[in-house]
């Protein structure tokens, strides 16, 4: 927690244009709400919105750098037996049970997905936002393995990872949405996550990514 009063002030106020937005989207949909009228309901001026999020979109998706650094920390942070690949899929079963921020299954989260599916601003925010984070992912899985940022090896696994993780999220939900059963939701998610590592595994076998033992972040080949 930050300890500057001033930080902290703008961490308060950033939160509450945020959750003030996130449920007007949800109340009325995300096409059909005013910058203005979120400024009204968060108590704030327009230029102070526009201060805390450049898009209206990015209110509703106000954890994606959250998000992405839970990625970035499992592969900086596995331990030297286990594959970077690996260590992604147990970041999946991490956030499943132990840290379910992201990947949890309750009424709130429910309405989230479908205010995204019936909105195209927000689909398309969310593939790029997919797209941004494979390509972080990427660099960041070279590293981890002493190879070069731009080394197609890495960039194949990372989009087979985010391309896993988006079918496991949506396909869960949909179990959720039927069944209204959180603990089935999950096991489909963490299921199809695991079928999807053993297809990336495949696609990638004979790479550093999915060896253990290798060099770690930092380490690079000469």
């Amino acid at each position: 927690m930050p300890t500057d009063r001033r930080t902290r002030k703008r961490l308060v106020t950033r939160q509450a244009i945020s959750d003030a937005a996130t449920l007007l989207f949800i109340e009325r949909g995300f096409d059909n709400v005013t910058v203005d009228e979120i400024a009204e309901a968060a108590d704030v001026g327009r230029m102070t919105v526009f201060n805390h999020f450049p898009r209206k979109e990015d209110m509703f998706f106000d954890r994606e750098e959250e998000g992405r650094e839970k990625f970035l920390d499992a592969l900086r942070q596995r331990a030297a037996n286990v594959a970077p690949i690996e260590a992604i899929r147990q970041l999946a079963h991490r956030a499943a049970t132990e840290d379910p921020v992201y990947i949890s299954f309750f009424p709130g989260s429910r309405n989230f997905v479908e205010t995204v599916e019936k909105s195209p601003t927000l689909i398309a925010r969310a593939r790029a936002i997919r797209d941004e984070t494979a390509q972080l992912v990427a660099v960041a899985l070279a590293e981890s393995v002493g190879r070069e940022p731009t080394d197609p090896d890495a960039y194949l696994a990372a989009n087979l990872v985010l391309a896993t993780w988006t079918v496991a999220f949506i396909q869960a939900h949909r179990v959720y949405r039927q069944s209204k059963d959180a603990g089935k939701a999950r096991s489909t998610f963490l299921a199809l996550v695991d079928q999807g590592t053993r297809g990336i595994e495949a696609a990638t076998a004979g790479t550093p990514y999915v060896q253990a033992g290798l060099p770690q972040s930092g380490s690079r080949k000469p």
